[in-house]
């Protein structure tokens, strides 16, 4: 009994010095009437599991779905009625994908223009309860910098499929503006976590960069640069790294990025795609500070009542 009772104590302590913290992840959601009529009844769903904060990896709407102002203000508002701290990240169907003509053929700088103005007006998230964010500057205030307990967030403007490369071999004007501002928050990011020893960092973005294409040797080339500095920055940091992102719309959790010589999983290193239309759903990301993996997931298909 005195062997039982030390166990309990033991065990009660643990509990006691054990902290954990949780967020949610969404992404490519609402693609149709339906996934925009359900959205805030699964976002209050989220919103009753006592997490600290909601992240959007992006597309809020189809491709081929009209970028009009009144859908950007119709999402912000959605957001914005979260309960929770709501994060967003921009996708391709937000402003690359804007130049297609069932898209309204907007110019895709002055779209992203207009999603600057609307969702990152302030350093500071969406929703009810809003925490602040660092931004990177005035001119790209999507880049955004927040913490959750021993982990450092950074959130990136890489669009799928190919991170707006353009369509020839050489890089558009617009591609060669932003990616070195993207490979420098990235940067900065580690350091950062390096500085303020963080037991971890999570790295939001929307694309899906291709790993197996990058350990084969042929990366795409809107993402080669990313995934080599990903790479070195993820060998050379102590903790542990998360990568968030969707754009492909198939749900998974696995451990893509490899050593050098390809062969090797990098231990360090986990990737979380969200769920995408058609399947409706969201991934809880428990953070846990006595786990030598620090991340714990749990995949959630919405399912209506």
């Amino acid at each position: 009994m005195k062997g039982l009772l030390a166990a309990l104590g033991f065990l009660m302590a643990f509990g006691v010095h054990a902290e954990t913290w949780r967020f949610a992840l969404i992404g490519d959601v609402p693609y149709s009437d339906y996934e925009r009529h359900e959205l805030p009844s699964m976002i209050d769903n989220i919103g009753a599991e006592h997490l600290e904060l909601i992240v959007h990896a992006g597309d809020f709407k189809r491709s081929n779905e009209r970028c009009s102002d009144e859908i950007f203000l119709d999402r912000h508002a959605l957001f914005n009625a979260s309960r929770l701290p709501f994060i967003f990240v921009p996708g391709d169907n937000e402003w690359t994908d804007c130049t297609l003509l069932d898209a309204g053929h907007y110019a895709e700088l002055e779209r992203l223009g207009k999603l600057r103005e609307i969702f990152f007006a302030e350093p500071l998230s969406l929703g009810k309860t809003r925490i602040p964010v660092e931004r990177q500057s005035a001119a790209f205030p999507e880049h955004l910098r927040w913490r959750l307990g021993p982990v450092l967030f950074v959130s990136l403007n890489v669009p799928g499929p190919n991170n707006n490369f353009g369509v020839s071999k050489e890089p558009g004007d617009e591609y060669r503006s932003r990616n070195p501002k993207v490979i420098d928050w990235l940067k900065q990011g580690f350091a950062q976590a390096r500085r303020e020893k963080s037991a971890g960092i999570v790295i939001v973005m929307q694309g899906n960069p291709g790993f197996k294409h990058f350990t084969a040797g042929f990366a795409h080339n809107g993402y080669r640069e990313l995934l080599d500095v990903l790479r070195s920055e993820t060998l050379a940091f102590p903790g542990q790294v998360l990568l968030l992102h969707g754009d492909t719309h198939w749900h998974r959790i696995d451990h893509p990025l490899r050593h050098p010589d390809k062969k090797e999983p990098i231990a360090n290193f986990t990737r979380v795609e969200s769920f995408g239309y058609p399947v409706m759903g969201w991934v809880k990301v428990i953070i846990d500070s006595e786990s030598p993996t620090l991340f714990h997931f749990e995949a959630r298909p919405y399912k209506t009542n």
